[in-house]
């Protein structure tokens, strides 16, 4: 079968028509004649559905528009772009050049409900920033023009003028569509964090309320980054962070980081003092006295005044049982060989678990029997929690980049610090899961999660987006050689990955260091191409649908993601009777765009499946690629018989 302009295969996902097919699955009383029949939905939702006037609710100019623009497909395409790319062959990670409203339409398909976090950065809409302003008629058309930062008119179109009068509309319009599809992408457990502050953090509030649901806000942080030099009425020395949840039930209750600066000192400090003093009296003795002297240094782990064998440790009162009455029995001090006086509501652990502690020394005794035991807790075992204050310095964001780019000044203006990235992202962000930023600038994120990575071989991966926004002229980081953002993102990530890899080469060989880079860019098929130019170059295209100026690669990438398969999954190529074929996925899906194709083609492919024994196989020809309609009736035929269950040909 060919695949045609409105197959599925031939767009990204059709957002309304799923959500049509759930309605009619849930509600299949309300269809008439294919239709919705709305006044019908309304009966049997009753008191449910808002009919009056007043009602509370959020509105501005556009919205509307921006509501069905998240829903419209894409006409565009990611091309592979090796050459920039690094380890493109064993790499998971992805960075993504294009306008991020198309992006995130054309991941609808692939990764929908992959994502575990999303964080973002958009631009805070303080009138000098860049607002990205849709063109609702033809996206990717208006993101082509605008990478350039000037209208068809050559008007110039960077900045959202506190003085045009739907400035904070045009700012919701650019992020409620982003933040409508970014939300299909989160897994169940997933979570979003966005970075803002006073200039829209009310209005992102609201749009964030309908987005993901009330229920769903996890909190505000507030984040103390600066001191405010320039103070008017109140110094305003702080940003926020928004975070909600795809689905709260599936959190875990309570988030715990185990990063902390302090916590690893004491794990070298206990590593060293082991080695320097074997007898236990004397072991405790010097850490003490390093412990009396660098104690105002220790918080949040200023209690951990003890050291053994296993390292520096403090008391923990978690023996106890809470809420309800635990096990009774008697524990005997060492020393006195007295009952230790119990907990109120007894212990948590049973006689055989406290025994087999007290032997493996994981209990801490008073000096007599009048204190109650504790678990000792080693300060490898340090969680703390997400605060809703946190106090970091931002101005080490621009350090981390001074130190990536020795050869710049300022090459991008306040990036994210890392540490305190990595600090937040270590609450959600497990060693498999993935991180996606559509608003990624100097990819302070992807820095975070590699530096993450680095310190536990963790295998998270990052999905990095961001439009190829220009640096202006008199820019340092133009000056430097940086035309636009896109190229000092890639470039960072470049830099962290090898400076990662010179400080830590016993782990860089574990360690996904690399990326690889698609760009944005209309459609490699002509008959699938939605563009004016294209609709009038299908008239005359009886040759062939595949664009002259694009690559087997650039039309394998197409299908790939089209057919909702990962970008990242390994691709291996194979020639059969000269013709080249790929296999995608261990075989989940073959491509030949060869000419000539015969039905010897076929039973290579099928020699190949057999030997990867895919549970299912896809096979994709090019319609105009057989030498005869007797070939392609056999080919088909072939792949059939073997257990192919899928054959199409574009």
């Amino acid at each position: 079968m060919k695949i045609e302009k409105a197959d599925p295969e031939a767009q990204s996902k059709d957002l309304v028509g799923e959500n049509i097919s759930k309605l009619k699955e849930l509600f299949p009383e309300i269809l008439t004649e294919g239709k919705i029949d709305f006044t019908a939905l309304q009966e049997i939702l009753g008191e449910e559905v808002e009919t009056g006037d007043e009602f509370y609710r959020f509105t501005w100019a556009g919205k509307a528009q921006a509501r069905r623009e998240a829903h419209k497909p894409s006409t565009g395409i990611l091309r592979p772009c090796k050459e920039e790319s690094v380890d493109w062959d064993k790499t998971e990670n992805l960075y993504i050049e294009g306008d991020n409203l198309e992006v995130l339409k054309l991941l609808q398909k692939s990764y929908a409900g992959k994502v575990k976090m999303i964080y973002i950065d958009p631009p805070y809409n303080t009138g000098k920033d860049f607002v990205y302003k849709d063109n609702y008629k033809d996206n990717l058309r208006n993101y082509q023009e605008l990478t350039g930062q000037v209208d068809s008119n050559g008007n110039k179109v960077s900045t959202n003028s506190d003085s045009d009068g739907r400035y904070h509309s045009n700012w919701l319009n650019m992020i409620y569509p982003r933040l409508r599809l970014a939300r299909n992408l989160l897994s169940q457990e997933g979570v979003i964090l966005i970075s803002i502050d006073d200039n829209e953090l009310y209005n992102l509030r609201k749009v964030c309320d309908e987005v993901f649901g009330e229920d769903h806000w996890l909190g505000t942080v507030i984040w103390k980054n600066a001191t405010d030099n320039n103070p008017t009425q109140i110094s305003i020395e702080h940003e926020y962070i928004l975070a909600y949840s795809k689905n709260k039930a599936f959190l875990s209750p309570v988030w715990r980081s185990k990063i902390s600066d302090v916590k690893e000192l004491l794990i070298r400090i206990g590593d060293d003092f082991n080695s320097k003093y074997p007898d236990s009296e004397e072991l405790q003795k010097q850490y003490t006295s390093w412990f009396r002297e660098h104690k105002n240094e220790l918080w949040p782990l200023d209690r951990y005044k003890y050291i053994d064998s296993d390292g520096v440790y403090t008391g923990s009162q978690s023996v106890h049982n809470p809420g309800r009455e635990g096990y009774r029995y008697d524990v005997i001090h060492p020393v006195t060989k007295k009952p230790c006086k119990q907990p109120l509501m007894g212990y948590r652990f049973p006689f055989t678990t406290m025994k087999k502690m007290i032997e493996d020394g994981k209990i801490l005794f008073g000096d007599n029997e009048n204190k109650i035991i504790e678990l000792k807790l080693y300060a490898s075992e340090f969680s703390e929690k997400l605060g809703s204050i946190l106090e970091f310095d931002g101005r080490i964001g621009s350090y981390d980049l001074k130190n990536i780019f020795e050869d710049s000044k300022r090459i991008f203006t306040n990036p994210k610090p890392v540490k305190f990235l990595a600090q937040i992202f270590d609450f959600v962000l497990e060693e498999n899961d993935i991180l996606l930023d559509f608003y990624s600038g100097s990819s302070s994120s992807a820095h975070s999660v590699l530096y993450e990575n680095a310190k536990d071989l963790g295998k998270r991966k990052f999905i990095q987006i961001q439009l190829p926004e220009l640096t202006g002229i008199k820019s340092e980081a133009n000056k430097t050689g940086y035309n636009t953002i896109a190229e000092i993102g890639k470039e960072r990530i470049r830099r962290a990955a090898k400076k990662i890899a010179e400080e830590h080469p016993e782990k860089a060989k574990n360690l996904d260091l690399g990326f690889k880079v698609f760009k944005l860019d209309t459609s490699n098929i002509s008959a699938w191409d939605g563009t004016p130019d294209n609709l009038k170059k299908e008239l005359f295209d009886s040759v062939s649908n595949i664009k002259d100026d694009r690559t087997e690669e650039d039309v394998l990438y197409e299908i790939l993601l089209k057919y909702g398969l990962d970008l990242t999954l390994p691709v291996k190529s194979k020639e059969i009777t000269g013709k080249q074929v790929y296999s995608i996925g261990y075989g989940a899906l073959f491509i030949c765009l060869a000419d000539n194709i015969t039905k010897e083609i076929s039973e290579g492919i099928v020699t190949w499946k057999e030997e990867l024994n895919p549970e299912i196989c896809r096979v994709v020809f090019k319609d105009s690629g057989f030498q005869s309609d007797a070939d392609k009736s056999n080919a088909v035929q072939t792949l059939k018989r073997f257990g192919v269950t899928e054959i199409k040909s574009i």
